[in-house]
């Protein structure tokens, strides 16, 4: 008894030395919204790492979010990405995709505190800044958005789960479930191309360079953030990344997923999940695939 006692011990050991896990991170720059950082470096990380930010969904937490998109344990096998797991405490732990400061380069909200900890984790494990990606669910989505849009040149590519398009929000009075107008949930915020790319590109004015690639999954159930945002987001990329509508491709990656490919597929996908409500399952092998961490 004593020797099993004695092998699980050392096992446990072993693990937890061969493993990441979540750390809380106090210090990362300026953090004007207090948001909380939480960083999952794997054992033995490669030098120049990649870098995933994953956002929450409202009333999530990133230790949470941790469990449900499995970024850092995957990257305990792979080693060659650092995710950070991110946390908001105000509006019912859901993202500021709402306010002039939260849809502002550098303007004070979340956002910015999300870009402190992007560069601090950059600085600090000296990070590959050409494999800086962003991923996020519901509210998280949102913010994936925002943040492509805010800081197109610090991002590579991001996923996306049941969202709106960047700036769909926009001067809404809160942006939980009980305080945002519902217009932009409810999927009437209807605008072409042309007219969420202006919305985009006003979030880093005189930016003329590329924006990062997006996949972004939507179900047709959908209730809570309907399913026709899923086109507002898809017209708002298609004209940020100057590609257009190519071809759906049926039951990809699964049964009942259909897959709409722009232009030659590299840039732009989306997802449509037939009869999935909110959220979207988190596809992370899908995700990294996307990233080309697979």
């Amino acid at each position: 008894m004593h020797f099993s006692t004695s092998i699980a011990s050392a096992l446990a050991v072993l693990s937890a030395t061969a493993n990441g896990a979540l750390v809380r991170v106090n210090d990362f720059g300026a953090n004007p919204s207090n948001l909380q950082m939480n960083i999952w470096v794997p054992a033995n990380v490669v030098a120049k790492p990649a870098i995933i930010l994953a956002l929450h969904t409202c009333g999530g937490t990133g230790e949470s979010y941790a469990q449900t998109a499995r970024f850092g344990t995957l990257s305990d096998t792979k080693r060659t990405w650092i995710t950070i797991y991110p946390s908001t405490k105000k509006d019912s732990n859901c993202w500021e995709v709402n306010t002039v400061k939260g849809l502002t380069r550098d303007g004070g909200g979340d956002s910015t505190g999300l870009a402190n900890m992007i560069k601090y984790t950059i600085q600090k494990y000296s990070a590959d800044t050409t494999k800086i990606f962003v991923t996020g669910a519901s509210s998280g989505c949102m913010m994936t958005n925002v943040m492509m849009a805010q800081y197109p040149d610090l991002f590579s590519a991001g996923t996306c789960y049941s969202g709106v398009a960047a700036g769909c929000l926009a001067g809404s009075p809160g942006a939980s479930p009980g305080s945002a107008d519902p217009t932009c949930a409810n999927g009437q915020r209807v605008k072409s191309s042309e007219e969420w790319v202006k919305t985009a590109k006003a979030m880093y004015p005189g930016y003329n360079g590329s924006y990062p690639r997006m996949a972004t999954w939507h179900g047709t159930g959908d209730t809570l953030v309907r399913y026709a945002n899923f086109q507002e987001q898809l017209k708002q990329w298609s004209g940020l990344l100057g590609v257009a509508f190519t071809k759906n491709t049926t039951n990809t990656p699964q049964s009942g997923y259909t897959q709409m490919v722009y232009g030659d597929g590299t840039k732009l996908v989306g997802y449509s999940a037939q009869g999935v409500g909110h959220i979207v399952p988190v596809h992370d092998n899908d995700d990294l695939k996307w990233f080309g961490l697979a």
